[in-house]
C-alpha cells in the first residue's frame, strides 16, 4: 500500500498532543492503513505503543467495556508518554468514557471508526473540545496510479472517471469483480450501516432516495425539489424526512453538500446546495448498459481533487450564471468551470459565458478532457490529464 503522506503530514504535528486524534471517513477509504503508517513512524522513536483492533475477536472477547480497556492499558503501558491506537473502537461499550479518561494519563490517543457508529455528530457531542478530526478520502488519481503500479497494473483516466478511487477495488482483476466488490461495499454502507443503525422503517423510500441522490451527483438541489421529485414517483415522505435521510448520508461521509455563493446577495444561499459523492463509483454502479455519467462524474472528480489540494470549495453564482467552483486557499481564489469537452462552438460559448462580466483580476480556469488548448487572454484552459497530475492550481 502507498504511503498517504498528504494525510499523515496533517496528523504528524499532533502525535504527542493530549487531544484525541480521530481518523474518520467513508468505509474502505483507507483509515486503518493510515493508522498503521502512523504507528510505524512512532515505533521508530519509542516502543511504548499499544494497538487494539476491536473488530478482532481476540480483543472484543476480552475487552468488553470502558473499565476493561482502561485496566488493560494500565497493565500494558510503560513509563512515559504512551501512544494508544484503537481501530474500530465504536464497537466497545463506553468507548467515549474510556477515551476521555485515558487521555489524562500521559497517553496520546488515536482512534478510527467506521461510518456505522463513529459519526461526526457523535464525537462532536461526546468528545467536545478534546479531539481533532482528520477525514480520509478514497484515492485521488495520482494515488490510484501509484498503487496500481505497485500491483503491476494500469489505471486509465477513463477508468478513474467511472470506477473512482476506493483503494481495494484495484486489487481485483476485471470489471465484473470490481463492480461486485463496489456493490457489496455499497450494501454495507447503505443497509448495514445506515438502515440498521437508524432503524429506518421507510426502507423503500430511503433506498429510492439514496439511488436518486447518488445518481444525481454534481447537481444543485433543495430539500423541497428532492421531495417534489420523490412525491412525483408516488413515494410518501415529508420534506423533513427527506432532510433527515440526506443528513444520514452526509453524516456517513457518503455525500457532501456544497453551498452556493451568490454575487447578488454576497452570501451563501442556504436553501440550495450542490451534492457530490464521496466517490464516483457510487454513481457508476447504479448505471445500466454501460451508459456512465461521465459529465457529472468529471465534475465530481475535480471536486475531490481540489479538496485534496487543500482548497475550500463553493459553488459560485455569477449574476444568475453558475460557475462550478470557487476554489479558495488563503488569499488565492480560482473560479473553475468544468466541461467534458468544449470542442463544439455552442458548448464553448456556454461554458465561457459563465465568466462574463467578471473582472480580469479574477483567476479563471476551464478544465476539460480536450487535448486542444482553449486558453484565452483571460481564461486558462487546463487539460484533465495535466490537472490530475498537479499539486496546486498555481503550478
Amino acid at each position: 500500500m502507498i504511503k498517504r503522506e498528504r494525510y499523515i503530514q496533517e496528523i504528524r504535528p499532533f502525535y504527542k498532543s493530549d487531544l484525541i486524534k480521530i481518523i474518520t471517513g467513508v468505509r474502505r477509504a483507507g483509515k486503518s492503513v493510515v493508522l498503521d503508517q502512523i504507528i510505524k513512524e512512532i515505533l521508530a522513536e519509542t516502543d511504548n505503543v499499544i494497538y487494539l483492533n476491536f473488530e478482532d475477536k481476540r480483543v472484543s472477547a476480552n475487552i468488553s467495556n470502558s473499565d476493561g480497556l482502561i485496566k488493560y492499558v494500565e497493565n500494558k503501558r510503560k513509563q512515559g508518554k504512551c501512544f494508544l491506537f484503537f481501530d474500530e473502537i465504536q464497537v466497545l461499550d463506553g468507548w467515549q468514557e474510556a477515551c476521555r479518561t485515558l487521555r489524562l494519563d500521559d497517553n496520546s490517543l488515536f482512534i478510527t471508526g467506521s461510518n456505522s457508529k463513529l459519526l461526526s455528530s457523535e464525537f462532536t457531542k461526546e468528545l467536545s473540545g478534546r479531539y481533532v478530526a482528520f477525514r480520509i478520502r478514497p484515492f485521488i488519481y495520482k494515488e490510484i496510479v501509484e498503487y496500481a503500479t505497485q500491483l503491476h497494473k494500469e489505471v486509465s483516466i477513463l477508468d478513474y472517471l467511472i470506477w473512482g478511487g476506493f483503494p481495494k477495488r484495484i486489487e481485483f482483476d476485471g470489471q465484473e469483480a470490481q463492480r461486485r466488490y463496489l456493490n457489496d461495499l455499497d450494501d454495507t454502507i447503505i443497509i448495514n450501516d445506515l438502515v440498521n443503525r437508524y432503524h429506518i422503517r421507510k426502507i423503500n423510500l430511503f433506498k429510492y432516495l439514496v439511488n436518486f441522490i447518488l445518481r444525481s451527483n454534481s447537481r444543485i438541489f433543495s430539500a423541497k425539489s428532492i421531495h417534489d421529485y420523490v412525491k412525483q414517483e408516488h413515494h410518501v415522505g415529508s420534506v423533513n424526512t427527506i432532510m433527515k435521510f440526506l443528513g444520514y448520508l452526509e453524516e456517513a461521509y457518503v455525500i457532501e453538500t456544497v453551498k452556493q455563493y451568490s454575487t447578488r446577495t454576497k452570501r451563501e444561499l442556504a436553501f440550495f446546495t450542490k451534492i457530490y459523492n464521496a466517490d464516483v463509483a457510487l454513481n457508476s454502479i447504479r448505471c445500466m448498459d454501460n451508459r456512465y455519467d461521465l459529465t457529472h462524474n468529471l465534475e465530481n472528480i475535480i471536486y475531490n481533487e481540489l479538496l485534496y489540494m487543500g482548497y475550500d470549495i463553493y459553488v459560485y453564482n455569477n449574476k444568475g450564471k453558475e460557475i462550478d467552483f470557487l476554489a479558495q486557499k488563503g488569499n488565492r481564489k480560482y473560479f473553475v468551470q468544468v466541461a467534458y469537452s468544449v470542442a463544439e462552438d455552442r458548448t464553448y460559448e456556454r461554458e465561457l459565458a459563465a465568466f462574463r462580466d467578471m473582472d480580469n483580476l479574477s483567476q479563471k480556469v476551464l478544465i476539460t478532457t480536450d487535448d486542444f488548448d482553449y486558453s484565452t487572454s483571460t481564461i486558462r484552459h487546463i487539460k484533465l490529464k495535466d490537472f490530475l497530475l498537479m499539486n496546486d492550481l498555481s503550478t
